[in-house]
């Protein structure tokens, strides 16, 4: 059965999950995590897809993001991604893919769907237990939305602008609504996939 084409409609952010083949670790250390984020960096603002928001897990990836053309997410994807395989396998001497496939993405056609899809990002480190709380977790852009701290290459989206008219009224904002989902018992992703 061939594969579904992908569908790109301007101005409608995508939901991005990209996984480690066999559920594989991606990322061994900081270093890794570093080298991926500059790989992303690099390949986004080449083929103009702008990056609202990231976690890094250890066998898998989020990425909330604008494509601005019908193939610049595919085309940054396969950028980061191959570069990322090349650098992870030589690295530490494998051989064979890396990534579990194609990416996922499901689009993410309105404010309040956008608003949770970010949240759910950022909380996931939490979810998984890996932290208490979504600022103890160094690779997510949560720290970007609620302190302004870090990944100056994010791309503020319309709906982040929209909690405020500053910067600081907007990253209390952003921390109120990420606190509420914290306490939260009823914690339901966006999607599976």
């Amino acid at each position: 059965m061939p594969r579904q084409p992908r569908v790109f409609l301007p101005e409608v952010s995508m939901h991005v999950i990209h996984r480690g083949n066999n559920r594989m670790a991606i990322f061994q250390n900081d270093e890794d995590c570093r080298m991926f984020l500059a790989l992303v960096a690099r390949a986004t603002t080449h083929h103009r897809v702008d990056v609202h928001g990231y976690v890094l897990m250890t066998t898998h990836v989020h990425l909330l993001v604008t494509p601005t053309s019908a193939c610049g997410l595919a085309r940054a994807v396969k950028q980061f991604a191959g570069r990322y395989a090349q650098y992870y396998n030589v690295r530490y001497k494998r051989i064979g893919t890396l990534w579990n496939g194609r990416y996922g993405a499901l689009h993410v056609d309105n404010d309040r769907y956008w608003l949770t899809c970010l949240r759910y990002i950022e909380q996931n480190p939490v979810r998984a237990g890996m932290c208490e709380k979504p600022e103890d977790y160094q690779w997510s852009s949560y720290s970007a939305h609620a302190y302004g701290e870090g990944a100056e290459w994010l791309v503020p989206h319309h709906c982040y602008l929209a909690l405020g008219s500053t910067q600081g009224v907007r990253q209390v904002a952003y921390r109120a609504i990420a606190h509420e989902l914290e306490s939260s018992a009823d914690i339901v992703p966006p999607h599976r996939n």
